[in-house]
């Protein structure tokens, strides 16, 4: 995984010719840290994706993308994804279908432990989350908004805030996650 975001985050700075000076400065995250990404040394967080992403004003799973993405058919086995672990562990990433231009989402999984809590930071205007709880208990903090939901509920919203994931259950809280960006 770790090898497949250094070659994407390569391949777009060179494509826009960018210097890794010039990645740092858009997107808040160190040269060094970026060198180390791009030579596969380093699996950045999450929120190093993201800051990434966003700076670069590119989809967060075309940094995890494999070339598999533009096939007819592209069938994909949970047990075959490798996760993004987050939060020491208590939360797992399973990006399933990686963002295409012409479809304009990217589609996860998402499982945290109980007491698991991920904060994400605002993303670009327009991008919008949907969530569809699988198993558990889920609560979501949109700025200053709260959101319980429960197994079979589903929830869409503005990404543009700060937004909060939280399993407050004693037993494992399981989503589909879909990011949608506006074109």
């Amino acid at each position: 995984m770790r090898f497949t975001i250094g070659k994407n985050l390569n391949s777009v700075r060179k494509k826009r010719r960018l210097s890794l000076d010039k990645v740092a400065e858009l997107t808040s995250v160190s040269k060094a840290m970026l060198g180390q990404i791009e030579r596969g040394e380093s699996t950045p967080t999450i929120n190093t994706l993201w800051k990434i992403a966003t700076g670069l004003k590119v989809s967060f799973s075309s940094l995890l993308a494999n070339g598999e993405e533009g096939k007819e058919t592209l069938l994909i086995h949970h047990s075959e994804i490798t996760p993004i672990i987050e939060e020491n562990g208590q939360m797992r990433i399973y990006p399933q279908f990686i963002f295409d231009i012409n479809r304009g989402f990217e589609a996860f999984i998402i499982e945290l432990e109980p007491g698991c809590s991920h904060r994400s930071p605002p993303h670009d205007e327009g991008v919008e989350e949907y969530i569809s709880l699988i198993e558990g208990t889920l609560e979501i903090v949109i700025g200053e908004n709260v959101y319980r939901l429960n197994k079979g509920d589903a929830i869409r919203y503005l990404a543009n805030k700060e937004h909060i994931y939280l399993n407050l259950s004693d037993q494992l809280t399981s989503f589909h996650h879909l990011i949608y960006y506006f074109p």
